[in-house]
């Protein structure tokens, strides 16, 4: 199998023919709202790490959230831009969200078309409180249970991570799930189980400011979990190995 790396929510970026979108409203492009704060410096580490190409989105979601499908009018734009006019609106998608989605997908469909599956990884960062409420995880790994493949992905990582960072914190479907509306959830509805698996990674913004190197050890066991899988010719081989992944494959 081959993997590719996309990171939807890497930059705060605001075109400048926008900027008045947020005119006196400019301190919350540097907030959590609007971009995930140290996912693209993460995606880049794991895409070196693991030799897979990788996708970096150029623009804020507070004007359009490439992580939603076209047809979620409710969070495609946000309370920011929702009330652009409709030109407007339609550069957003044409300019900015149809070249990134495309992008990433043509990649997908370049090693479908090889004959390999193709496993997908989507870098995200979540905010440690939300609604006063503590995000107890440091890192959650996001799948659509209903498909096997995934789902043995990431219980193999989760005890990969606990095994090799004691004390991290590893939810899988936390702190949200994984087949809800999002990039990997819209390309599951294009390409079957076998050719296509996406899988979420979420890390708590609190692990960007650790002093005792458990984010430098948790992308080096994340990368090393990777690489172990993509060593499978076939998602199939995952299920039959009933040894664990990564082991008696060859």
């Amino acid at each position: 199998m081959e993997c590719i790396i996309s990171c939807e929510h890497a930059s705060n970026r605001v075109p400048q023919s926008f900027a008045h979108v947020f005119n006196g409203r400019e301190k919350v492009l540097s907030s959590h709202q609007a971009y995930d704060p140290g996912a693209a410096k993460l995606a880049r580490c794991l895409a070196k790490k693991i030799q897979a190409p990788l996708h970096l989105g150029g623009i804020s979601r507070l004007l359009i959230d490439l992580n939603r499908s076209p047809t979620n009018r409710k969070t495609l734009f946000s309370s920011y831009s929702k009330n652009l006019v409709q030109s407007d609106r339609q550069k957003l998608l044409e300019n900015y969200y149809l070249p990134y989605r495309q992008k990433v997908e043509a990649d997908a469909e370049r090693i479908i078309r090889k004959g390999r599956p193709v496993l997908h990884i989507s870098i995200h960062s979540f905010a440690p409180v939300k609604g006063g409420k503590v995000r107890v995880a440091d890192i959650g790994l996001l799948y659509d249970p209903v498909r096997r493949y995934e789902k043995a992905m990431c219980v193999f990582l989760v005890k990969l991570l606990q095994e090799k960072v004691e004390t991290l914190r590893v939810r899988r479907n936390y702190p949200y799930l994984g087949k809800t509306d999002g990039f990997t959830s819209f390309l599951r509805r294009k390409y079957p189980a076998k050719l296509y698996a996406g899988i979420e990674i979420e890390l708590n913004q609190s692990l960007l400011f650790d002093s005792d190197g458990m984010k430098r050890k948790s992308m080096e066991t994340l990368a090393t979990g990777f690489r172990s899988i993509m060593q499978y010719s076939e998602f199939s081989q995952l299920a039959e190995n009933k040894t664990g992944v990564g082991e008696s494959h060859r």
